[in-house]
């Protein structure tokens, strides 16, 4: 049995809609967009939504939003993948990187007070493997360094937040679920990732949504982000094609990352069925958990603390193993057919950081979790008998041992 570490979750539905973009004869940012978007926003329950090519870009305009630039830093865990950090780079401002927890993925919040100075403007949590993150201890941390928060004059949104801005890397958890409140409503603004190998792809794409505060202008928001992803156009390409409606303007020299219709069509189809697809995942999880319960091993708890996470990654840590008796499983499961992969390999030990000045022996919780975790196969178009196989490769490695 082959069994890859993830697939996309592709049906007729999706074919034959972006096929019917494809016949309409009208192939990029348009009414399947649009429409897609007021989706999103629908099933977010957040005011607006603002659909671009990827997470990544997602979080850059975002902070290009913010006023965020050269002299402002910005927090980000260590333990997360280059798109988090890059995007600080992409702007001109500076990384300030934290460790996570011991034995949890997720940022130190302690190391997290300790990092703020009057240089730091955001701070980026990563939901990772769709688990949200503990956003009511982040917000108490900005709350206490609140006094050294100094904004950007020249930046309306810095002035109105008044605070420490929190941009949520939600590229793992859209669908996720906290007390009631859905993954985007926690961060002051949030990107998600609509990438291949996510819940719900678009092949590539992303969104970015923001929560609804009595300060925030939505509309403005909306707009000025629709002129950071088509070069400062104050017109779509689909408004220029109506008749007598040739003219525009560039309102300044931005950037090129919109969503295409056919993107969209994919999208759109794959959110009318996203609560098969979540739930599908989530039973997944479940049954690795009671698998694995009697193995010397740990996994994240996807239903901690009253949520239920987007089950996008199922993590197992191999207790005791060391990174090559790690790197070993993941052979032996290879040799059975099974794919796993690693998330993630710090950002210190990337050459790009290390070279920026990063050093892992600052970061030895992200250094431990990494060394012995294994991510295994998820993804909802697994059949159960592929599941089962799964469960009893990993079994029958670790009681050999």
């Amino acid at each position: 049995m082959e069994i890859k570490f993830t697939r996309p979750d592709i049906t007729e539905l999706e074919i034959e809609a972006v096929a019917e973009v494809m016949r309409s004869g009208w192939i990029t940012t348009g009414p399947v967009t649009k429409e897609f978007e007021n989706e999103l926003a629908d099933y977010l329950e957040v005011p607006k939504v603002a659909c671009v090519n990827s997470q990544t870009v997602g979080a850059e305009l975002i902070l290009r939003l913010l006023g965020i630039g050269e002299g402002d830093e910005v927090i980000v865990p260590a333990y997360t993948y280059t798109a988090t950090c890059s995007v600080v780079y992409h702007v001109g401002a500076t990384p300030v990187m934290i460790d996570i927890q011991k034995d949890n993925p997720e940022m130190d919040y302690d190391k997290l007070e300790q990092a703020i100075t009057e240089k730091t403007k955001v701070i980026i949590p990563v939901d990772i493997a769709g688990i949200i993150c503990d956003y009511d201890r982040i917000y108490q941390v900005i709350e206490n360094k609140k006094h050294l928060f100094k904004a950007n004059q020249n930046n309306k949104y810095q002035k109105a937040f008044n605070r420490i801005i929190v941009l949520s890397d939600t590229a793992h958890s859209f669908g996720a679920v906290k007390h009631g409140i859905k993954a985007g409503n926690w961060g002051d603004f949030s990107s998600f990732s609509f990438h291949a190998v996510k819940n719900l792809t678009t092949a590539e794409g992303g969104a970015i949504s923001w929560r609804n505060q009595p300060f925030l202008n939505h509309e403005n928001i909306y707009k000025q982000l629709m002129l950071l992803s088509l070069h400062g156009q104050n017109k779509d390409a689909l408004s220029k094609n109506q008749v007598a409606s040739w003219k525009y303007d560039i309102v300044e020299p931005f950037y090129k990352c919109n969503m295409t219709d056919i993107a969209a069509a994919m999208g759109l189809s794959q959110l009318r069925r996203y609560d098969q697809i979540l739930n599908r995942r989530l039973n997944i999880i479940r049954r690795y958990n009671e698998a694995f319960a009697d193995l010397d091993v740990s996994y994240l708890d996807h239903f901690k603390d009253g949520q239920e996470s987007s089950g996008h990654l199922y993590f197992l840590r191999l207790n005791n193993f060391s990174e090559s008796e790690r790197n070993q499983f993941i052979g032996k499961m290879a040799e059975n057919g099974i794919t796993c992969n690693v998330h993630y390999k710090p950002l210190p030990l990337m050459t790009a950081y290390n070279k920026r000045g990063f050093d892992i022996n600052n970061y030895p919780n992200s250094h431990a979790y990494y060394q012995n975790e294994v991510s295994l196969p998820l993804d909802s178009v697994l059949q159960d008998e592929e599941v089962e196989y799964i469960i009893d490769s990993v079994r029958t490695i670790l009681l050999a041992q």
